[in-house]
């Protein structure tokens, strides 16, 4: 296989039966001459409606009203296809049918989970939130066949091909096997005549066939693992933005985009919580050289940007806000140094509650974390602690960081917020204060 190509398109661009439509567009006007490799989100904020449909069966709660409103909303969704594309989607696989047999599958998943008292609840996590891909990536691949020719578009059940370890909702990628089954199952099925190929995004499977998902926004993530089994030519991402920009144009004004960024600068922004770039993207791709192309849905012809191996001057300041954080400190109780051996208690804690240090800061008696709040974890990781440390946390925080500061930056971003903690280093400056 050569000159093998990787789009992916978000939740925002498959959101409903007009965006699936452009997508389709955007493949016939701009897509390349060789294969290509498709990778789609969940539709719209299904991701989120399974997280509460999830957690309220979890906690034995009705969750009857919220699953009618994810599968209604699907169902127009399949309705509108099917009047605006004439034959758009094939017999063998209709909308009614994909979101019936989808139905059927949530309901089994959610039934018994608020007893299942051996089950996981990252396990279980899994098993349920994942179904918002496998809706979105067998729509998408029956109208992409009604247009194509069922022979031309073949659709790859992301769980036979990625493989991951039992990490649930982080899933580790196994390349080895993943390299493997990827190269087989894309070349057979270019071989027999396809040459577009969906899949999804955020989702693998376990060497026994249980489902794991790679993280929240894990797609992009997943369109850098097949291009680098693949050894693809470039990676597309479609967006609602014009590029990769310095601030996320809802928050901040004036945003400027880069027209070309290296790696190493893309892997520090989505580090510190770049909404663009899942941070997990840039390595297999970096260690391939394999460019990663940021462009917008809304207007395809654009220039975008271009993230590769690169050399380029100074860089406007980037602007990274985080809502939602939680400042965790952790003190000594007999006035005793912060010590190495209690550092490493923390961070042990910490990891067994899946909890990622955002910013961490250490005075003599004091350590201090900020991380993304989750009541069940932070209270997992105050259960771990609280005997051998005196605790306090302070939720409902923001956390922002500016990417190549200068005092005008700061001053501009700190004006009239009380810091309650701030850090900077050569290139990063950041402070958490209340939202």
């Amino acid at each position: 296989m050569e000159k093998v190509q990787v789009y992916k398109f978000g939740g925002a661009s498959v959101k409903d039966a007009a965006a699936i439509l452009n997508l389709c567009r955007i493949v016939r006007d701009f897509g390349p001459q060789g294969p290509l490799v498709i990778v789609v989100s969940a539709m719209g904020k299904t991701t989120n409606a399974l997280e509460e449909i999830f957690n309220l069966a979890w906690s034995d709660q009705d969750n009857e009203g919220q699953k009618q409103a994810l599968f209604q909303y699907h169902a127009t969704t399949g309705e509108l296809l099917n009047q605006e594309a004439s034959n758009a989607i094939p017999t063998a696989l209709s909308a009614a049918s994909v979101i019936e047999n989808h139905s059927y599958q949530l309901n089994r998943a959610t039934a018994d989970l608020a007893d299942a008292n051996n089950t996981d609840y990252d396990q279980a996590y899994d098993q349920v939130v994942s179904l918002g891909e496998r809706l979105s990536a067998q729509l998408v691949s029956g109208v992409l066949s009604g247009y194509w020719g069922s022979d031309a578009v073949a659709y790859l059940p992301a769980t036979e091909w990625l493989r991951t370890d039992e990490n649930w909702r982080e899933g580790r990628v196994d390349w080895s096997t993943t390299t493997q089954l990827v190269q087989k199952a894309v070349g057979k099925a270019v071989a027999i005549g396809a040459k577009i190929i969906v899949t999804e995004g955020f989702i693998g499977s376990t060497t026994d066939g249980r489902t794991t998902t790679l993280g929240r926004e894990g797609s992009d993530y997943t369109a850098a693992i097949l291009a680098y089994c693949l050894r693809a030519e470039a990676v597309t991402i479609w967006k609602d933005v014009a590029g990769l920009l310095n601030a996320d144009p809802k928050i901040f004004p004036d945003t400027v985009r880069y027209p070309e960024i290296s790696y190493r600068e893309t892997i520090e922004m989505a580090y510190y919580g770049a909404s663009v770039i899942h941070p997990k993207t840039l390595k297999p791709l970096a260690d391939r050289n394999i460019p990663l192309r940021v462009k917008s849905f809304l207007d395809p012809a654009a220039e975008g940007t271009i993230i590769h191996d690169c050399q380029h001057p100074a860089l406007a300041p980037a602007f990274i806000r985080k809502t939602d954080q939680c400042l965790l400190s952790f003190a000594s109780k007999d006035f005793s140094f912060i010590s190495e051996e209690n550092l490493a208690v923390i961070f042990a804690a910490l990891a067994q509650a899946k909890l990622k240090i955002n910013v961490m800061q250490n005075s003599a008696i004091s350590f201090s974390v900020c991380v993304d709040f989750s009541e069940r974890r932070v209270h997992q990781l105050l259960d771990l602690l609280r005997e051998q440390f005196l605790l306090h946390y302070n939720t409902g925080l923001m956390l922002f960081t500016i990417r190549n500061y200068d005092a005008a930056s700061i001053a501009q971003l700190t004006k009239g917020k009380r810091l309650l903690l701030e850090q900077r280093t050569r290139g990063t400056f950041q402070f958490v204060c209340a939202a």
